[in-house]
């Protein structure tokens, strides 16, 4: 089965259980969940697409298990970034950017933070972006570690079978068996989208700070130079001139 090259590779849910099989699954979900390299790659698409090539029998596995498995990873996931989070502290928020590495998802993952406490690490698993930083953001704020793993589990079992079974109750609509090709196709075109929205917004903030910013001026204009060149005659009259014998 194939799909139409509508994008990069790594944003083809498709390409990318075809050549990296279930375990690629599970890598990228880890990846995505708590990794801040891991914020670009298709969590959602990918997981949706997984349930869906189960059903339709590309996937060779028991959905049960391949739904434990994608939890499993999402938790560690999540794991992984909270202990990195613990780790790095309060220096995460002095990071330069980086092709890789924004602060604006940073402020925005600590606003989602702040405002939602621990249940953002159920909310934000439905949150591209946000989702993988929220668990770092937890770990610098020194949540406490119990509560954290309540939470984890229950926001990586949510999400990781959740969507998982919703592609897989997809893929047992006579309409989807017929056309796979272009419900695979409008995955991708889904997974493509959050990544443009957020790199024009990004290139319009740029813009309007760029325009905001004070343009250089040239030197100022100094007093008449005192010296011999250019010097103006002195208001009072020299010795002997003008003045009573």
């Amino acid at each position: 089965m194939t799909t139409l090259a509508l994008g990069p590779q790594w944003l083809d849910p498709d390409y990318l259980i075809q050549t990296f099989g279930l375990l690629g699954v599970l890598a990228i979900v880890f990846a995505e969940s708590g990794l801040l390299i891991g914020f670009f790659l298709p969590g959602d698409s990918l997981l949706f697409t997984t349930g869906l090539l189960v059903t339709t029998n590309v996937i060779k596995q028991d959905l049960w298990l391949v739904c434990v498995a994608v939890a499993v990873a999402a938790i560690l996931g999540d794991q992984a970034g909270y202990l990195f989070g613990r780790k790095v502290g309060p220096s995460l928020f002095r990071r330069p950017d980086s092709k890789l590495f924004k602060q604006e998802n940073v402020e925005k993952a600590h606003e989602f933070f702040e405002k939602h406490g621990p249940k953002s690490l159920i909310l934000a698993r439905f949150v591209p972006i946000v989702r993988t930083f929220t668990p770092i953001i937890a770990g610098v704020s020194r949540m406490n570690y119990r509560s954290f793993i309540i939470f984890n589990i229950i926001g990586g079992v949510l999400w990781g079978t959740g969507v998982t079974l919703l592609g897989s109750a997809l893929g047992k609509v006579d309409f989807v068996h017929q056309h796979i090709e272009l419900i695979l196709i409008a995955i991708v075109l889904l997974s493509i989208i959050p990544i443009v929205i957020e790199y024009l917004r990004a290139r319009g903030k740029a813009k309007k700070e760029a325009a905001a910013r004070p343009e250089p001026q040239g030197p100022a204009a100094g007093p008449p130079s005192q010296g011999r060149a250019g010097a103006t005659p002195s208001a009072e009259p020299r010795a002997g001139v003008g003045r009573p014998r």
